[in-house]
């Protein structure tokens, strides 16, 4: 298993060599993260639960170092992140049902063809 803490810390030095390299880069993104915060409509809590099924179905491990632990830190349990999870799973479950019908449609004889 992933050391989470020690990625976390060296995710955070790199994003700021990125930034040193590209600042309206990681400005333009810190501007993306925070507009939750600035209406402030769902709690930081809800937010996190949020990223965490997101991240789960983009398989972005920085992402998880770091939602894992403001979730965390924003009150969420175990139980609750387990929930979230729950959820991102039945979507992906969900989305390849979809997708999969797509693939039905794809080799479905043309009308008339029989």
């Amino acid at each position: 298993m992933l050391d989470w803490k020690t990625y976390r810390k060296q995710l955070v030095t790199r994003i700021g060599e990125i930034a040193g390299l590209s600042p309206d880069t990681v400005k333009g993104y810190q501007t993306l993260s925070n507009a939750g915060k600035a209406t402030n409509h769902l709690d930081a809590k809800t937010r996190e639960l949020i990223a965490l099924a997101v991240v789960v179905t983009t398989r972005c491990d920085g992402c998880i170092a770091v939602h894992s632990a403001a979730a965390l830190k924003a009150g969420a349990s175990r139980e609750e992140i387990a929930e979230a999870l729950g959820v991102a799973v039945a979507l992906n479950a969900g989305a390849a049902l979809v997708y999969s019908s797509r693939v039905m449609d794809a080799i479905a004889p043309d009308e008339g063809q029989g």
